[in-house]
């Protein structure tokens, strides 16, 4: 049979639609649709896929199954290595990872994996009503600090052992950066909520509102009788360009504005916490982060949103899909563009006037590509005289993230490198015994799927090391 070209396309919200709901943008398969997709692969006996997956999901073998419309199988496999499949579904970048590698891909569009997975994970979640049985305890204890995507899978592989397992969250909802960082219209909180529920059946304990090194230190949890302790804090202190005009009203780092509208609902019309609503947005940056604060300014009135990004377009680090979603939404980018100082006004007379201290514009500076550097990609040169003024009432930078020093900093012989991130051996190991750490607590920000992949690491180094205790 011959291979369909393309891949089966993703319904989705007309984007006049969607960028004024926080609906989610994609609709997913349906039936027919998947199994449609899944006839287009080869079921390679050497499965590069696999190889470009950093949980190592056995991905012939999965879609085999949705070829037979034997879905609840190909949820079984998939969750045989990955404790997170309707996130990684939505969020993971495959067309860097496993469709990268898949061999349809050298000829046509490569099959679209992560819709299969997507589509395997939320036709279990809407028909089976079974819930994973807590294993038998084989005795022993494991604290893991922060319930993002490595918490959440170093939890679940360690529960699916026998181990007692606890996940100290700060903030008052599991989820970590599932919840905090990615918009609803990415990833619907309901889903992360049902992923945190399956771990919970499965035994693990969840103590939101702890902050690890504050309200309790690694050394105490030790002391309570935890016999390992993985951290997986993120990476949550904002970084910031430090140019003229940032301690404006008006000034966000995509962090706090992120959490703002995701986990703390500012977008209501009565929020707890306030946030920005209308008026012309500039976001510093061209992650998928600064994809996701600029679609989130725009699905919260704001008339005008624009991308400031001092590479090209071939340089963005975004995801494809996430921009072209921003460009269909309206989103304007402003590339080789690069802020110099952040405008306000000021009115010494009346400290009174509400508008003191506000943001006014965004200076910039234009730019052009010279020689590589370190990374690879082209370093931004300004181009002397080209400053320009853009009018707008709000910046929003989203120019990286690194790990909060708390924990470095009340936790002794924990050694961290120049950037904050913990430092670890090959097998997750920190330099504290017993210590293990991953995801962006390590890395700095990275992918979802890359930190699922650190947090199955740790599992297996802490169960091995616990084992031996036997």
């Amino acid at each position: 049979m011959a291979i369909i070209p393309n891949k089966n396309p993703m319904p989705s919200q007309a984007p006049e639609v969607r960028a004024h709901n926080f609906k989610e943008v994609a609709l997913g398969y349906d039936e027919q649709t998947a199994i449609n997709e899944a006839n287009r692969c080869l079921n390679c006996k050497n499965q590069p896929c696999v190889s470009g997956c950093p949980v190592n999901i056995h991905i012939p073998e999965f879609i085999a199954q949705v070829k037979q419309g034997n879905f609840e199988e190909a949820y079984r496999i998939i969750s045989q290595t990955s404790s997170l499949p309707a996130v990684c579904g939505r969020v993971c970048p495959q067309e860097s990872q496993c469709e990268s590698k898949c061999t349809v891909g050298i000829r046509f569009e490569p099959v679209g994996i992560g819709r299969l997975e997507r589509f395997v994970a939320d036709y279990h979640n809407e028909h089976s009503t079974a819930k994973p049985e807590a294993p038998a305890s084989n005795g022993h204890r494991v604290a893991i600090v922060g319930s993002g995507p490595s918490g959440l899978t170093c939890a679940g592989d360690l529960a699916k052992k026998g181990y007692k397992v606890t996940i100290y969250e700060a903030l008052h909802t599991a989820g970590g950066v599932l919840v905090y960082g990615i918009p609803e219209f990415r990833l619907p909180k309901a889903i992360v909520a049902k992923e945190v529920d399956t771990l919970k059946a499965l035994g693990v304990d969840v103590e939101t509102n702890v902050v690890i090194g504050k309200t309790l230190t690694i050394d105490e949890l030790f002391e309570d009788g935890f016999e390992a302790v993985f951290v997986g804090s993120g990476a949550g202190l904002p970084r910031f360009m430090n140019i003229p005009g940032e301690a404006y009203k008006g000034v966000y780092s995509a962090n706090e504005f992120l959490t703002r509208s995701n986990l703390m609902k500012a977008y209501k019309d009565d929020p707890v916490t306030p946030i920005m609503k209308g008026g012309k947005v500039a976001v510093v940056g061209g992650g998928n982060v600064a994809m996701d604060a600029a679609r989130t300014a725009l699905r919260l009135g704001a008339e005008k949103v624009y991308i400031v990004y001092r590479r090209s377009m071939e340089e963005l680090p975004a995801r494809k899909e996430e921009v072209e979603h921003a460009q269909e939404e309206g989103i304007d980018f402003r590339l080789l563009n690069n802020p110099v100082e952040i405008l306000g006004y000021n009115n010494p007379d009346d400290p009174r006037d509400p508008k003191n201290g506000f943001v006014t514009g965004i200076r910039c500076i234009r730019m052009e590509l010279g020689e590589p550097d370190a990374s690879g990609r082209r370093r931004p040169v300004e181009v002397p005289g080209s400053e320009f003024v853009l009018d707008v009432d709000t910046v929003i930078m989203a120019i990286g993230t690194s790990p909060n020093p708390l924990i470095k900093n009340t936790t002794k012989g924990l050694d961290v490198n120049s950037h904050g991130g913990i430092i670890v051996n090959e097998d997750g190991l920190t330099s504290r015994e017993a210590v293990y750490a991953g995801g962006d607590a390590v890395t700095g920000a990275a992918t979802v799927i890359s930190a699922m992949g650190a947090g199955k690491l740790a599992a297996r180094s802490i169960d091995e090391f616990l084992s031996k205790k036997n």
